[in-house]
């Protein structure tokens, strides 16, 4: 009986609290309004409760619903302010000050959206002037949910000023101070991003259950915590041993095995999280890292320096089986090795990755740091560890757990972090995201129109999407070796065929070696273009030309461009057009010579290419040679003639 009068004591307590008269969290003190669209407000209250909302000289009455649930829709009006929205219930009275109408646009993505203005090329100049810049924004706090949320958790509007703009999204800061300069109008922005996100993580269970090419992928998602724990340790244990035994290794044991017992081992990378490598997501204890030296004899007996980078945990170092250090070791650190570690032929370096003492919050098991940080050098030459070449597996006889991220599952940020903006009035979407679908972006084909889809079935309306394609990170391969990038980007570019969308192309202002390039500004300007352009039907502002066609013939192809009205142009001094190949019927390509043709074509040929069949420029992670742009300073979209397949043709969701 105690229990029962202590349940029901509680939950008078919650209906009572739920009773009480509130609003969804996106209404508050300077919030902005999407002006010249009808405004709903929503809320809750005491069930049938009659609920009033004025703003402006309007005012709409409703009552609640059975559940509480209340919603009223306030008429057009036109951009100004600052007005005082009050919300009234019976004795019960919210007021909200400091009220903007003007052009209020989401900003979605992952952490290249999520990328702060403080970290940005610009950011200290932009900080003396934003107090005076018309933008607010409102951050959407990180949360994942497996059923869809009513509400945030928290979040507030903030106005652009010296001691708050270096929290705002970079790319959003700088597209929305260009709307609103040529618009003068307030922007307010919607800060819901999460970096390191599958474009999965951002759609709905049901747009992902009745896709057809998602769909079976989507049944397979559990809808419980402790559903997903079972589901990650499985994929955790069927990926470190390819489905075979688990095997309790012992650092002692492994370290007197030759380089060569280690091939069977998961491939991980230097630097890097574990994080980023497989099913190892979101693990969370200790495990092995193991790299193989080949060395001729002339090493056999020279002293070297090794220097393994930064790491959040303490660590068992063994070289050929010797034990080299254990314990804690400061950033960056660097061993002396003397004459004789090192031996002819193959050499195994094993790391013991133990518990994490330097950083506990953060999450990074692995070898951190700048490339550059890890090597081992000898006198004469310098051996790089900062690549691919790593062989890792998790240590599953130690205690370990999961923190449960995004990409553990599906619809996830959906739920908790869109789901409560629907339906807040607003002009469109700028979206930055893909990098972590790079190894899937012949599915993001269908992944990416599906979100886009989806969202706009929800808030009932075909509103702008406007998105940036990925920018240049990475390697500088030739497409004989193909590019998950590249294939994004072409992904990307395909979604252009949805209505009322467009894209900023990024990868003249790139970094290929860091994946979240500084300058976002060019970023930002170049999305507020495209919307100055195609949203709000302004002249002058121009885009990057995109491919349009191609005939082959007399042994070179003759490619057109669309959005070049005042021709192309090569940055180069020389004249010269670089990030074109070509390929003849055997599917080889070259890289190939090309010459502007009448100001808006390109000639492309090659010597060793008799008849091409088939035309690719800046097909590669990080085509930061390519260099062909429009006369306005655009660069030229990546792209390709064929349709070969590719290297992500067979990789899903999974």
């Amino acid at each position: 009986m105690k229990i029962s009068l202590v349940t029901l004591f509680f939950a008078c307590l919650f209906l009572q609290s739920r009773a009480q008269l509130t609003t969804a969290k996106l209404f508050a003190d300077h919030m902005v309004l999407q002006r010249n669209q009808e405004v709903p407000v929503w809320g809750w209250a005491e069930k049938k409760a009659k609920v009033a909302v004025s703003l402006n000289g309007q005012e709409a009455v409703t009552r609640a619903d059975d559940q509480g649930n209340w919603k009223v829709i306030l008429k057009p009006m036109p951009a100004g302010g600052p007005f005082v929205m009050k919300v009234t219930s019976g004795k019960e009275t919210l007021v909200y000050n400091d009220v903007m109408l003007g052009e209020v646009w989401i900003c979605g993505g992952q952490s290249n959206m999520e990328f702060q203005l403080r970290n940005a090329l610009g950011y200290k100049f932009e900080q003396k002037g934003s107090a005076s810049q018309a933008i607010r924004q409102f951050h959407v706090p990180d949360k994942m949910s497996l059923q869809p949320e009513k509400d945030m958790t928290g979040g507030q509007w903030v106005k652009a000023d010296t001691g708050t703009v270096g929290d705002f999204t970079a790319v959003g800061y700088f597209f929305a101070k260009q709307l609103s300069q040529q618009l003068h109008v307030t922007v307010g922005l919607i800060y819901s991003n999460w970096g390191g996100t599958l474009v999965e993580d951002w759609i709905s269970k049901e747009a992902l259950l009745n896709s057809p090419e998602l769909g079976a992928a989507a049944k397979n998602l559990p809808d419980s915590w402790e559903g997903l724990k079972q589901r990650v340790d499985k994929q955790l244990r069927d990926f470190a041993y390819t489905k075979k035994e688990v095997v309790n290794y012992t650092a002692a044991q492994l370290a007197g095995e030759p380089a060569s017992f280690f091939n069977d081992w998961q491939k991980g990378s230097a630097p890097g999280s574990w994080e980023w490598m497989g099913k190892l997501y979101s693990y969370r204890g200790e495990g092995f890292m193991q790299r193989t030296i080949k060395l001729d004899s002339s090493y056999a007996n020279r002293n070297a320096v090794l220097s393994l980078g930064q790491t959040d945990a303490d660590l068992a170092l063994y070289i050929n089986g010797k034990l080299i250090k254990n314990g804690a070791l400061s950033g960056n650190f660097q061993l002396d090795l003397p004459a004789g570690t090192w031996k002819p032929g193959d050499n195994s370096l094993l790391i013991n990755l133990q518990s994490r003492q330097k950083n506990p919050s953060w999450f990074g098991m692995g070898l951190t740091g700048a490339g550059n940080d890890l090597y081992i050098r000898f006198s004469d030459t310098t051996i790089n560890l900062a690549d691919n070449n790593w062989r890792v597996i998790p240590d599953l006889s130690k205690p370990y757990h999961f923190d449960f991220l995004p990409n553990n599952t599906g619809y996830s940020l959906y739920d908790a972090m869109i789901n409560p903006l629907i339906p807040y009035a607003m002009a469109g979407v700028i979206w930055y995201q893909g990098e972590s679908n790079a190894d899937k972006s012949f599915q993001y084909r269908t992944s990416f129109p599906l979100l886009i889809t989806d969202w706009r079935s929800k808030w009932k309306r075909d509103f702008p999407f406007l998105f940036v394609q990925l920018a240049s990170f990475g390697s500088m391969q030739d497409s004989n070796v193909g590019s998950g990038w590249a294939e994004l980007r072409e992904a990307q570019t395909m979604t252009l065929q949805l209505p009322n969308t467009g894209m900023a192309v990024t990868t003249d202002i790139g970094d290929a070696f860091n994946i979240h390039p500084r300058d976002k500004a060019d970023v930002g300007l170049r999305l507020a273009d495209k919307a100055l352009t195609s949203v709000y039907h302004l002249t002058g502002f121009p885009e990057s030309p995109l491919y349009s066609s191609a005939q082959f013939k007399d042994g070179f192809a003759l490619v057109n461009f669309v959005n070049a009205p005042k021709g192309l142009m090569a940055k180069d001094k020389y004249g010269y057009i670089r990030g074109f190949e070509v390929a003849g019927s055997d599917h080889k390509f070259y890289y190939a010579q090309a010459q502007i043709v009448d100001g808006d074509k390109v000639k492309v040929w090659c010597d060793k290419v008799a008849q091409p069949v088939a035309v690719r420029y800046a097909w590669t992670d990080a085509p930061l040679e390519a260099n062909l742009f429009n006369v306005e300073g655009f660069p030229v979209s990546p792209f390709r003639t064929d349709n070969w397949k590719g290297v992500t043709d067979e990789k899903k969701f999974e």
